[in-house]
């Protein structure tokens, strides 16, 4: 079953995937344990592009992105229901429905993907909370499956940074957003980035350069040296 879910991927070189073991994590919203975790890499060439806030070719990747990543997960969903597997797809981009009561409040959703992706040992989170991928550093869109099936090859969990000394993306951050402490599982993401001040940027950002009301900024997804234009 894990060998088929993996060749439902289109193209095997643009994307990667893990299964996590989510134990307890989930429990208080989702009645499943185990993740599928897909992440797609992002053009190089266009997040290049965003080093001084983002662009319209930017906003159309991460809006199509986020469409591939969506049929894919759905593609998944139903293989695993045929086999008589229960499961729920996590979308990559937000549903209005499943937006939480306190999210105004704490900018922060009942699941995540970047939490899902370190237990399937695909990534770390970096000092400006991004999912920094081992095969494509943060240039990639996530969305998950959820599951109580236990696949046989789970990943290990990633549970601390490995940025090391790396400021880069804390000093090129144009909200200021990120204290520059690195992140490990027992630091709470408000101790060392702070989620309004980006949002509020983003917002700024968008407006000015795009003439949309929406959060989009990427710079420090572009300026980020792990795997940097595929090195």
């Amino acid at each position: 079953m894990q060998n088929e879910i993996i060749n439902i991927l289109p193209n095997q070189e643009d994307y990667i995937i893990g299964f996590a073991d989510m134990g307890e994590l989930i429990k208080d919203h989702y009645p499943y344990r185990y993740a599928v975790v897909i992440g797609k890499k992002l053009d190089d060439s266009i997040i290049d592009g965003i080093e001084d806030g983002p662009t319209m070719p930017y906003y159309e990747l991460y809006k199509s992105t986020n469409d591939e990543l969506n049929l894919i997960t759905a593609q998944i969903s139903r293989f695993l229901e045929q086999n008589g597997v229960p499961c729920v797809q996590i979308k990559s981009t937000v549903q209005e429905s499943d937006i939480p009561e306190e999210f105004a409040k704490t900018l922060r959703m009942n699941f995540s993907h970047k939490m899902a992706a370190t237990r399937a040992g695909l990534g770390w989170i970096g000092k400006t909370d991004l999912l920094v991928s081992e095969k494509f550093g943060p240039r990639i869109r996530l969305a998950t499956v959820l599951t109580n099936h236990r696949f046989e090859n789970l990943g290990i969990p990633i549970t601390e940074s490995r940025c090391g000394k790396c400021n880069i993306c804390v000093e090129e951050c144009p909200a200021q957003a990120a204290s520059g402490k690195s992140w490990n599982v027992s630091l709470d993401r408000d101790k060392f980035y702070d989620a309004f001040k980006c949002r509020d940027m983003c917002r700024k950002l968008s407006m000015e350069r795009l003439d949309k009301k929406i959060s989009l900024c990427g710079i420090c997804v572009c300026v980020c040296p792990q795997r940097k234009s595929g090195k």
